[in-house]
């Protein structure tokens, strides 16, 4: 399969160098950015070839991942359409419900597969904790997802950065839909910097969101509270602790396994198999508008 990368930033970067190690799945084609500047760099680094126009390379691949700002997604993910070039769109899916859905019927008139790049789904620690919960009957939900300040996020919504990724793992971890949350945030240079969500599920689960970009170190964890016991799962160092009445016992994944070459292989084998990609257009959906109420009820609160 002929794969290419469109947007050559931090996660663009990353794609284009997991699919390099990827040779035995996929053919590496080449990237394009229309910062020629930034894609040059990104050409040179890695010995990849850097097209002029987004037209060659849809003309050259198979499928793509979309690594460019939100406000940019639709456009080039209906310009895929029109080339049959599958793709994966970094989340969020698009920056409006409108066009994701209009993106998401395109695409299924093309027959073109959409999958939504949602990483921590592809995560084996949240693997591990939704297997640790299979039997358990769950209380309730704390996350808590922090990074440092920095001048890049001056433009960009914590929720939709931050919170969305775990809006998903509530909800495979949950299998149910959230039927009301309260938020409050803080909004700093016209977009919520700090935010914290208390939501309840259909089935009654209470679950805590809290997402920031003024921390002074990088977090990223989750408790769960259950009738048997206490779930304390720590994404960065990839460790687990389970607290019961009679023990308690730490779990830690292989940090070898990279999240990110699991989704592209995934990706690539959804078009393969032709089956729905394990993070759909739809499940992106879900997961913008829910970022969106809580954005909205910031705003206006």
């Amino acid at each position: 399969m002929r794969v290419g990368v469109i947007g050559t930033g931090n996660m663009g970067e990353n794609h284009v160098k997991t699919y390099l190690s990827m040779k035995e799945y996929c053919e590496f084609i080449g990237i394009y950015d229309n910062d020629e500047e930034k894609g040059r760099s990104i050409a040179e680094k890695y010995k990849v070839k850097q097209f002029q126009s987004l037209k060659r390379l849809l003309e050259s691949v198979d499928a793509v991942s979309i690594a460019v700002p939100t406000e940019f997604h639709y456009d080039i993910g209906l310009l895929c359409t029109e080339h049959k070039v599958h793709m994966l769109m970094e989340k969020p899916i698009t920056d409006t419900g409108e066009k994701a859905e209009d993106l998401i019927q395109k695409a299924s008139q093309a027959g073109v597969k959409l999958q939504v790049g949602h990483i921590e789904l592809f995560n084996p620690l949240i693997n591990m904790l939704s297997k640790e919960l299979e039997n358990e009957k769950i209380i309730g939900f704390d996350f808590h997802r922090m990074n440092p300040y920095d001048n890049k996020m001056k433009n960009i919504d914590v929720v939709e950065d931050l919170m969305i990724h775990d809006l998903y793992i509530l909800r495979k971890l949950l299998k149910d839909n959230v039927t009301d949350f309260y938020t409050l945030g803080t909004i700093i240079e016209n977009t919520p910097k700090h935010a914290t969500v208390i939501a309840k599920s259909s089935k009654g689960v209470i679950s805590q969101f809290t997402a920031s970009f003024k921390s002074k170190r990088k977090i990223r964890t989750i408790k769960v509270l259950t009738e048997g016991a206490l779930v304390e799962a720590d994404i960065l160092a990839g460790r687990m602790k389970v607290s019961s009445d009679t023990n308690t016992k730490t779990i830690t994944v292989d940090n070898d396994i990279q999240p990110l070459q699991l989704q592209l292989i995934d990706f690539i084998d959804c078009i393969e198999s032709q089956r729905t990609p394990s993070v759909s257009g739809d499940d992106g959906i879900n997961a913008l508008q829910m970022s969106k109420e809580i954005s909205n009820a910031i705003y206006h609160h």
